[in-house]
């Protein structure tokens, strides 16, 4: 097989852990132009001219603020003009810097283009868009954290849909049987633990395959949680399928302040967890000695043994702890939702939690903003199904899926996961 091989030019500096070829660069600056042109077409010379779009951005608690009104023809034909303007500036410079936050400026533009031509005619409430993006964020961000967890101690946890599955099952049963919500979110985090012994155990003890234990380990939980469904929750609906759900709580001040104050200051203890739990994790990895520990496990787990590491502890412990977190956010989808439990709920996001790691580099952070990106893709599905703009529910359904595929298919560029993760170890 041959081997190409490419110069020193064809690369560009990009975010760390991640590098990207000018010709992908260049890629992304004719995306952006494309992106320009159906703004100045479909959003701009597409609409008449006197149609309006508003937007409400106040809620309580919140100040309140005056609806923003804006001419969707001429804010379309502005917005593409900018857009054009990035997709150009990545299209000629040789060898740019902070490709991504162009690129990323150039979507956002775009989305907001898309928003005034959805909401032409009709009232769009972003604010609580804002919010529904963060809180369809979080289990994602829990995920990512599990995945986070586990991988930086070398081993892959596909299993995150299926601890998500298990512990929003478990943490609907428990918080409903006994009325307690706290003793719903113990109950998801003993789920996700069992899962995550079960696959550090199967992977670690025995050398398996950790791909496909993850994946026999989902198919497990989707049956297991399945058939219990059926013969269990369904006939005992109003006793173990009906718990109450975290109410929000505001943040004295914060949640006054507009626009972002209901968005990030008035939520329910699972959007508060998982803010706590993402600065937790990062420190301890990267500012603590168990985080070194980890971290050289993952990369060289030999050289690691040869200073008193013991690996296959430090990979127990992550994992385990890996399919707590995982197990946390299974019950978000319930008790921090939902207010119950319905077959195969989880709908796959546990493999878009992994797609949102590998997206942020294997850092707490960079997976919070995959998850929000993931999370506003889902909030803007809704949202658009809801001001019926003509397009098939199942293709906005689609959405978050396909930037999955996209960010899992090395479209956002070529990253490098710790050396030995997913490489199994036996001590000599």
């Amino acid at each position: 097989m041959s081997v190409v091989e490419l110069a020193p030019s064809d690369l560009v500096a990009a975010p760390e852990g991640r590098v990207v070829t000018s010709a992908r660069v260049r890629g992304m600056g004719a995306f952006l132009l494309a992106l320009a042109a159906i703004m100045v077409l479909a959003f701009g010379a597409g609409v008449p001219s006197d149609a309006k779009a508003t937007f409400l951005l106040s809620a309580p608690p919140a100040i309140g603020l005056a609806p923003l009104v804006m001419p969707v023809r001429w804010v379309s034909i502005a917005l593409a003009v900018v857009c054009a303007g990035l997709g150009a500036a990545l299209l000629v410079r040789a060898r740019p810097r902070g490709s991504y936050l162009t690129f990323g400026a150039g979507v956002t533009v775009f989305i907001w283009a898309l928003l005034a031509w959805a909401a032409r005619g009709n009232t769009l409430n972003f604010e609580q868009m804002l919010a529904e993006t963060l809180v369809s964020a979080t289990p994602l961000v829990y995920g990512a954290l599990s995945g986070v967890m586990c991988e930086r101690s070398g081993v892959v946890n596909i299993a995150i849909e299926g601890q998500f599955l298990a512990g929003a099952f478990l943490g609907a049963m428990i918080g409903s049987a006994t009325g307690v919500l706290w003793a719903g979110v113990v109950a998801g985090a003993v789920a996700g633990a069992i899962f995550g012994a079960l696959l550090a155990f199967l992977a670690l003890r025995y050398g398996a395959d950790q791909i496909i234990v993850g994946v026999v380990i989902v198919a497990f939980c989707t049956g297991l949680t399945n058939f219990l469904t059926e013969q269990v929750l369904t006939p005992y609906q109003a006793t173990l399928n009906s718990p109450s759900t975290f109410s929000p709580a505001g943040i004295p001040l914060l949640d006054k302040i507009p626009i972002l104050g209901p968005v990030l200051f008035y939520q329910n203890v699972f959007v508060y967890g998982a803010a706590v739990l993402l600065v937790v994790v990062q420190v301890a990895l990267f500012q603590t000695r168990w985080g070194l520990r980890a971290r050289a496990v993952s990369e060289h787990p030999r050289a690691a043994e040869t200073v008193g590491i013991h690996v296959l502890s430090v990979r127990y412990r992550n994992v385990i702890l890996g399919g707590v977190i995982a197990g946390i956010g299974g019950a978000s989808f319930t008790i921090g939702s939902i207010g119950e439990f319905s077959a195969d709920m989880t709908a796959g996001l546990g493999y878009v939690a992994l797609a949102a790691m590998i997206f942020g580099r294997w850092r707490p952070f960079g997976a919070l903003g995959a998850a929000l990106l993931f999370g506003f893709s889902i909030s803007l599905q809704s949202f658009l199904a809801v001001l019926n703009v003509g397009i098939p529910s199942p293709f906005l359904s689609m959405t978050p899926y396909v930037i999955t595929i996209a960010v899992v298919s090395g479209l956002v560029g070529r990253v490098r996961p710790p050396a030995a993760d997913g490489v199994p170890y036996s001590r000599e």
